[in-house]
């Protein structure tokens, strides 16, 4: 799980800052097109029974709205690791 969700955040252009397989957290930040603002990334893998976790959070660093961006990443991720896990 952990190397598909590195290789899917890689794939979307983001820039990997930390990766860190034992601690099961990838950290990130996204450019956006237009104005080159930096958005924080983070995914967390976890453990859970006999399944796995994926938790992911995007934050503007700047700015009140994002206009849907964080949310229209986070949905572009999820189904990019869909593909990926079928």
């Amino acid at each position: 799980m952990f190397q598909n969700a590195r290789a899917a955040a890689q794939e979307m252009g983001w820039a990997i800052i930390a990766a860190r397989p034992g601690d099961g957290r990838i950290e990130a930040t996204d450019t956006t097109f237009w104005f080159g603002f930096r958005d924080d990334v983070v995914i967390r893998i976890r453990p859970e029974g006999k399944k796995t976790r994926l938790d992911i959070r995007s934050k503007s660093r700047v700015g009140r709205s994002d206009l849907g961006k964080n949310a229209a990443r986070i949905d572009a991720f999820l189904k990019r690791m869909d593909e990926k896990l079928q």
